[in-house]
């Protein structure tokens, strides 16, 4: 496929997928319904008409305001909408400079997606829902399945080790300082990059995201010039980027 025709074609589906992501983030934490409910406006409740849910386009029309209430509508929303419409140009990008397949085009695309969701849920209320890390197991080794039974096989013992090994590492973390240190979802999250990775990518993501972590850190002490050794951070946020990461560009060192 054309490289430019891909882009447009993935960055548009970024931008419909980003608004669905945006309303989930919200939703989601709120045990609101994500499915079949309509979409609201925060203010005054009236729920939205069509022409008022198109990505982007209608939060620029309205000026970042209801058009019934004119109450701020937050720019979170058309920003997740480009994050999501950049994720499905940059795995377009991607699939087609490095020869992939559509189907792995459009795999990498729903990867990106699955993880912005995850990282925005994480990053706002530290919670790694099993509606959300469970799925991005099932995308993993689904699209493992499609390479043959080898490589199935290998992702499906990365799921494994990935689960196990964070599990066992919280366990003991607990154990020695006496409080939780990961949460109980980011051991389904390793597993989900397990899945999608394999286990010989388990290393690499570790270090893509304890390299996020610290930059994170180096940059709080720049600005807060400390941090507490409770501070509370996403840990799935870094584990996201690094299984971006090592999805697009491979285990580093292999």
């Amino acid at each position: 496929m054309n490289p430019v025709i891909a882009a447009v074609l993935m960055g548009g589906l970024g931008l419909i997928f980003g608004s669905f992501i945006a309303a989930v983030s919200v939703r989601l934490p709120r045990d609101e319904d994500i499915v079949v409910a309509r979409s609201r406006c925060r203010g005054c409740d009236q729920p939205l008409r069509p022409w008022e849910l198109l990505p982007l386009f209608s939060w620029l029309v309205l000026r970042g305001r209801c058009a019934r209430c004119h109450t701020r509508i937050s720019p979170r929303y058309p920003l997740i909408e480009l994050a999501a419409a950049g994720l499905g140009v940059w795995a377009a990008l991607w699939a087609t400079s490095s020869g992939a397949s559509v189907v792995i085009m459009a795999a990498t695309a729903v990867l990106g997606w699955q993880l912005l969701l995850i990282a925005i849920v994480d990053g706002e209320n530290f919670w790694l829902p099993d509606i959300l890390t469970w799925p991005l197991i099932a995308t993993g080794l689904a699209t493992a399945m499609s390479a043959g039974r080898d490589v199935a096989l290998s992702h499906l013992i990365g799921a494994a080790a990935g689960f196990a090994g964070l599990w066992l590492v919280g366990r003991l973390y607990q154990a020695v300082r006496k409080r939780q240190g990961l949460g109980g979802g980011d051991p389904f999250l390793f597993a989900g990059a397990g899945a999608w990775v394999g286990w010989t990518g388990l290393p690499s993501v570790l270090l893509w995201a304890c390299a996020v972590g610290l930059s994170l850190v180096f940059a709080m002490l720049v600005v807060r010039r400390s941090v507490s050794a409770t501070e509370k951070l996403p840990f799935g946020v870094f584990l996201a980027v690094g299984i971006w990461l090592t999805w697009l560009y491979g285990p580093l060192g292999l």
